[in-house]
């Protein structure tokens, strides 16, 4: 028994001294190794910026549609209120006209058609006011699409801005799919 511990010891003994030492090969594996570890610190580096550079995108995204919601509802807004104004001025622009009619068809008394010709001057400074509302109403509805088409480009260009890096990441990995392992 004594003789197969012995044995056995030596064993040991010369297989430790075996794993201790290192090969050619085991240093070229040994670099390889760290090679890839340093590509893939890399590669997740680059992943984590290119990440990081999508969410803001998406944030600014956001917040350009928000701006296209924003002025959209502006232009809405100032359709309505120049088709408000613009019917106004029809309906008295009518009623001017009637006046004018019932004046000049009319052979009533000199008090009643003094009351008329006032009514006719009122009728008037309004149907001015409302021209010049109208016109006023055409510039913020003109200035509203400038706007609007403005924020819609810009919508545009951060769509494009984010479909050019969609693509620059699906192609990174199709290149990491295809590298050898």
């Amino acid at each position: 028994m004594n003789r197969s511990s012995l044995f056995i010891l030596g064993l040991l003994l010369v297989s430790t001294t075996c794993f201790g030492q290192t090969t050619p090969g085991d240093s070229q594996t040994l670099q390889a190794l760290l090679l890839e570890v340093r590509q893939l610190r890399q590669d997740l580096q680059t992943t984590t910026i290119a990440a990081e550079r999508a969410q803001i995108l998406i944030y600014r995204l956001q917040g350009q549609e928000a701006a296209v919601a924003r002025a959209s509802q502006r232009l809405d807004e100032a359709r309505d209120k120049l088709a408000r104004i613009q019917e106004e001025r029809k309906h008295v622009a009518a009623d001017v006209k009637q006046h004018e009619d019932f004046i000049s068809n009319s052979e009533n008394p000199a008090t009643q058609k003094k009351e008329i010709e006032a009514e006719l001057s009122q009728l008037k400074t309004r149907l001015e006011s409302l021209e010049n509302e109208e016109q006023q109403g055409q510039t913020r509805e003109t200035e509203a699409e400038q706007q609007l088409r403005a924020e819609e480009v810009r919508l545009s260009d951060l769509r494009d801005l984010l479909d050019r890096l969609d693509k620059v990441l699906e192609d990174a990995s199709r290149r990491l799919g295809s590298r050898p392992q």
